[in-house]
């Protein structure tokens, strides 16, 4: 038998429905907040996460399914959503569309790390991206999109954690300061912190060594070095979304894990979810349209990932809907009455009920057990008198209560 690869997971007819609510509470909460749906391929061309994601980021050091094509060319999964949706807009002109343009797309990314609770080699994002606007309103409105979304799948006790990281006018400053404080520790720290301090020393206070994290913990704050543009922007942003009653925590260690983020960064955390604690999480991200060739436009967006939701609604009891099953299953006791069968359901399927009959030449008696066993509400069993009469019996199968019903008022009874 050929398993399947580490990392990833089969959705089976018994959970797919959980999928299928959750991708509908996104769009729900797309379609109130005009955000639009658009789909990228599953592979790019590997330059746009290097210039886009970062090579100083653990996702293309580490991470990344990278492959060589048989033109020569080398191609990555996608490891997230943002870059591939950013290429698109520059692509394909939509700079030119009125601004801002705001998309959302739900997609599967890959990234080669160990797998662990809430954490894949292939996953499913669900994300937003809005492009065009530098207004702190936009900022707040991704936010609010974001806390809307986990509001709609009542999540509880998930906290949103607020921070800026500047621009790189500041930034500059910043990085100085951090150089100036990590230079004596870095015999200390681990060889990634090593190449890090060198490239991009804003990437060590993402460092999970237990070690490395200690040493960060005396880091400068980059909140103390924002310039008087980026700090007025924090500062609206905050405003806005206490305004409408959204509470936060401004954590200043919070800078994410990818190197295109500017300014307004957050997380939505649980702590439910084992030691991946972000549910979602985006920020903005002014430079990487031109960082890809594109216009100089203001970026911000957030992405959520569908199994670490899926983890969080089971560990915290979060209500879902049950499992969709027929409204009726019709038996037949014979040829004749499983033809009739066929006919009634197609055309109850036909109007929009989902109907089911037998498929497997069961007894009558097999029949209502398997109808007992997929859930059916209601159950009508055909045979020569039913169809003489064109009526039949049908039974609701959460208390026992029958009713003849004509068979061409069935649906009307059923609806």
């Amino acid at each position: 038998m050929i398993n399947i690869p580490k990392g990833t997971k089969d959705v089976l007819p018994s959970q797919s429905y959980k999928w299928q609510y959750i991708e509908d509470a996104a769009r729900d909460v797309a379609r109130v907040f005009n955000f639009k749906e658009v789909r990228t391929p599953v592979f790019e061309h590997t330059e746009l996460f290097l210039r886009g994601v970062g090579e100083t980021t653990d996702v293309v050091n580490k991470e990344m399914y990278t492959f060589e094509d048989k033109g020569g060319r080398s191609m990555t999964l996608k490891p997230e959503g943002t870059a591939g949706v950013a290429r698109m807009f520059i692509e394909n002109g939509l700079a030119n569309s009125p601004l801002p343009v705001k998309t959302y797309y739900i997609t599967p990314a890959f990234r080669y790390e160990r797998p662990q609770a809430g954490r894949l080699r292939e996953f499913h994002q669900f994300g937003f991206e809005a492009f065009g606007s530098a207004s702190p309103e936009t900022d707040a409105e991704v936010i609010f999109a974001a806390s809307s979304f986990l509001d709609r799948l009542g999540l509880k006790g998930v906290k949103l954690e607020l921070n800026s990281i500047g621009c790189p006018i500041c930034r500059n400053e910043y990085n100085t300061a951090l150089k100036k404080y990590f230079e004596p520790h870095l015999k200390d720290m681990c060889e990634t912190c090593r190449v890090r301090f060198e490239k991009n020393p804003l990437r060590m206070l993402d460092c999970k060594e237990e070690g490395c994290k200690k040493i960060t913990a005396g880091a400068p704050k980059i909140l103390d070095y924002l310039c008087e543009d980026c700090n007025n922007h924090f500062e609206s942003v905050k405003s806005l979304l206490s305004a409408q009653g959204l509470e936060f925590i401004v954590n200043p260690r919070i800078v994410r894990g990818l190197d295109y983020y500017t300014r307004t960064v957050f997380e939505f955390i649980s702590g439910d979810i084992g030691s991946q604690s972000a549910v979602c999480a985006g920020g903005r991200y002014d430079n990487l349209l031109k960082e890809l060739g594109g216009a100089d436009l203001p970026a911000i967006g957030f992405a959520a990932g569908i199994e670490r939701l899926l983890l969080l609604m089971e560990n915290t009891s979060a209500k879902m809907p049950d499992e969709q099953t027929p409204v009726i299953y019709l038996a037949g006791m014979d040829a004749r009455s499983r033809a009739e069968c066929f006919k009634i359901a197609t055309y109850l399927r036909g109007k929009g009920l989902c109907a089911e009959i037998d498929h497997m030449s069961r007894s009558v008696k097999a029949q209502m057990k398997y109808a007992d066993k997929i859930g059916a509400r209601n159950v009508a069993v055909i045979g020569e008198t039913e169809l003489e009469l064109g009526e039949v019996n049908v039974k609701r199968m959460s208390d026992g209560f029958t009713e003849k019903v004509k068979i061409q008022d069935l649906y009307t009874y059923l609806k």
